[in-house]
């Protein structure tokens, strides 16, 4: 990648020296001469090529004329370029980097000139600052000169599709069909065009309804439907009184009790083929619980499978922790807890790791296994809560980010990184921590540990979504994906409240359409009433 051209330059800060990744010299370093939105560099690269990421590097301490603002465009000419990234850095010493698009209609583009387009700088008045960029992508010449002529087709195509719209709405049936019939090319689906000469030209609208029946049934209208706002509805589910399940362990538990109590702090998880929901623990407002219950989803019902886990072996009264169900294993995982300040000194603070196997003969009911007693001591985490937990089915793998980890002095505040945990051999690995840099794959960027955020696994990419939540004093609202395969961070959104998203927030709870390329988020605390 080679210097093409810029708007302007300041002093000795060439735009050559975007070449050089030195964040310790601070001239090192492309300052425009002035701070309008008419500044640009121009990059081309060695080859044509299709540009899939860029990184930027920065100065080694936070800087007022880092880009608060930019787009990134490309294109094969420096005349007709396509917006490739709109988005901004933030305002520290660490690398950034970014997707860039390189798809339209699905059909790949390549790319011959880069053009960064600074927009602000994190102090108003000052000149842009770049102080190195690193641009990866595709150059095979045989792949890129395949992808070249697709894209060249492509735009022939929309070409000639645009010329047919044109004529058709001039009623210029006869250069119509000539130019249809020539090119071989359609404007549209046969059924759109049925639905067009029975409407509009033949003013049919009895065959008109048909044909729309016609495309409702072959789902050609889910697209539209996906994109519509959404009406929440809400129901209230209410246990069927006449067909209660109570599973009497103890001999002091009571009728009474055959429905949960109110608590916050608790963890639910879903079993989908047997059509039962787990809940397990929680704060009741003045002690943690150990009960542990079953909801039956055919027969609205609740099941009290224990009303002390502990009592059978399994784990004992908390809030705070995190459980997760495997299909595949008929189990579900259970992991940290919190613990009050003034109770600390008085119980062992091992983080043990707990799993439940459902009897298959007698669902929901089973039996609690103590898969270790001290994670910390096996490269897991130490006692956390408010942490998230996750499962990739693909490769029996739990994930588990973030965490208030508990010391005994209260004032000690370090939140946990990312770790795996591979249910058939029980190894654990640490992805991720503050304190140790990301590994150099392509692409990656810092996952900084929270809390409080949410955590989901995208069957459909074989990956985990990670938005928002607390660090130290703040509230977040950026949004990461962490490829499982690749082992690979990748930021999409440093602030999705700018974009029309929710408020930085702690606690929200959310849930994920892998099918539908949807998330659905239920606010919690958010960092402004």
């Amino acid at each position: 990648m080679t210097f093409h051209s810029s708007s302007s330059y300041s002093a000795s800060y060439l735009p050559e020296n975007i070449k050089t990744n030195n964040p310790q010299d601070q001239s090192s370093r492309w300052s425009s001469g002035s701070n309008n939105q008419m500044q640009y560099i121009m990059l081309k690269l060695k080859t044509m090529a299709t540009a899939h990421t860029i990184t930027f590097g920065k100065y080694n301490k936070v800087h007022v004329c880092n880009l608060k603002e930019f787009k990134v465009f490309g294109g094969l000419t420096t005349s007709n370029m396509t917006e490739l990234l709109h988005i901004g850095l933030k305002n520290d010493d660490e690398p950034e980097t970014f997707l860039l698009k390189h798809k339209t209609n699905l059909v790949v583009f390549p790319c011959q000139y880069i053009k960064i387009v600074p927009l602000m700088t994190w102090s108003p008045n000052f000149n842009f600052s770049i102080w190195h960029v690193e641009v990866k992508g595709i150059p095979d010449p045989e792949l890129v000169q395949e992808t070249y002529f697709q894209y060249i087709n492509f735009r022939e195509t929309e070409s000639v599709r645009l010329c047919l719209k044109h004529f058709r709405q001039r009623k210029l049936f006869d250069v119509f069909e000539a130019l249809q019939e020539r090119t071989k090319i359609q404007l549209e689906d046969p059924l759109l065009a049925e639905l067009h000469h029975e409407m509009v030209i033949k003013g049919n609208f009895r065959r008109a309804e048909e044909l729309m029946m016609e495309a409702a049934e072959r789902e050609l209208f889910d697209t539209y439907i996906q994109s519509c706002s959404y009406k929440p509805i809400w129901k209230q589910l209410q246990p069927n009184s006449n067909h209660q399940e109570l599973h009497l362990l103890q001999s002091h538990q009571t009728h009474e009790e055959a429905n949960p109590r109110h608590r916050g702090g608790h963890q639910m998880c879903i079993d989908t083929q047997g059509g039962y929901v787990y809940l397990m623990g929680g704060w009741d407002g003045s002690m943690d619980l150990a009960d542990f219950w079953a909801y039956r989803i055919a027969s609205q019902t609740w099941i009290l499978i224990s009303t002390d886990t502990s009592l059978q072996g399994g784990p004992s009264a908390r809030s705070c922790h995190k459980i997760c169900y495997s299909p595949q294993h008929k189990a579900i995982f259970m992991l940290g807890m919190y613990v009050d300040p003034d109770n600390r000194s008085k119980i062992d603070l091992s983080p043990e790791f707990w799993r439940f196997d459902i009897d298959p003969n007698s669902p929901p009911y089973g039996h609690w296994t103590k898969l270790s007693g001290n994670t910390a001591a096996v490269n897991g985490p130490d006692l956390i809560y408010d942490h998230q937990m996750c499962l990739d089915p693909v490769s029996q793998t739990l994930y588990i980010f973030g965490g208030r980890v508990v010391h005994l002095d209260e004032n000690v505040q370090d939140d946990s990184g990312l770790y795996s945990y591979h249910i058939p051999t029980g190894v654990w690995r640490l992805l991720r921590s503050d304190g140790h840099p990301p590994p150099k794959q392509d692409g990656s960027t810092v996952l900084r540990s929270r809390i409080g955020h949410s955590m989901l696994y995208d069957y459909m990419t074989r990956s985990l979504v990670i938005f928002a939540g607390q660090m130290n004093k703040d509230y977040l609202s950026d949004f990461y994906v962490y490829d499982i395969a690749a082992d690979r961070v990748i930021e999409v959104c440093k602030d999705y409240n700018k974009q029309g998203g929710l408020q930085a927030g702690f606690t929200q709870r959310a849930t994920i359409s892998s099918k539908g390329r949807e998330i659905y988020v239920l606010s919690g605390l958010k960092s402004e009433p």
